[in-house]
């Protein structure tokens, strides 16, 4: 079970953008990287194309190690570490550290 999924609020703990809170977008297991809404701003040079006829410079998202970030609790609204907990009916669930709630709808 990953530590971090997609649509998970997490905060930046290491590099430029360190202290930064966004949303996870996309989560690439192979590579142990994430893309995170606001967080390592690229601007890319793109072409002239049907989809952007003028071209230009556009700003995406880069991918960040997911070392690189934590996991922020939507209950105490704090970064912290997550265990896994098993459930009665056998599921699964992610649980703060720090509250001891589940982070899992």
């Amino acid at each position: 079970m990953r530590k971090i999924k997609k649509g998970d609020t997490v905060e930046v703990i290491a590099g430029k953008d360190k202290g930064k809170r966004g949303k996870v977008l996309k989560v690439q297991p192979k590579e142990d990287r994430v893309i995170v809404e606001g967080i390592n701003i690229l601007h890319r040079h793109m072409k002239a194309s049907q989809e952007m006829p003028q071209g230009g410079i556009v700003k995406v998202e880069g991918p960040v190690h997911i070392s690189n970030v934590q996991l922020v609790c939507p209950r105490c609204n704090q970064k912290a570490r997550t265990g896994i907990n098993l459930l009665e009916d056998g599921k699964k669930v992610r649980v703060c550290k720090k509250c001891g709630e589940a982070v899992d709808k």
